[in-house]
């Protein structure tokens, strides 16, 4: 629910997982993250980690978990990154024709 600016207390409101705990089992940490299950299922249960599902299909995660999920999901996009056309533009001879 988002509140009118002059009620917003941005200090109290910001944090959406405010005294929330972490959804990994066996860990009792504050969570920091509140995203989407949709999302972020498959790179949580990627790296190794077993979560609590809840109603709202929410993951929260606290720092050392959300940083061991953030680690593998960067590698998976960097393995499936788009190349674009000037990606290899330095391995094109220069030249007009390319032989030089």
């Amino acid at each position: 629910m988002k509140f009118p600016k002059e009620l917003r207390d941005k200090k109290d409101i910001g944090n959406l997982a405010k005294n929330k705990t972490c959804s990994i089992k066996d860990c009792s940490e504050i969570a920091i993250r509140s995203l989407s299950e949709n999302s972020w299922k498959k790179y949580v249960e990627k790296a190794g980690l077993k979560y609590n599902a809840n109603s709202r299909h929410k993951i929260f995660l606290c720092k050392i978990h959300y940083h061991q999920s953030n680690k593998f999901r960067k590698s998976q996009e960097k393995m499936f990154q788009k190349k674009g056309f000037l990606d290899n533009s330095n391995a094109v001879k220069k030249g007009k024709w390319g032989d030089d």
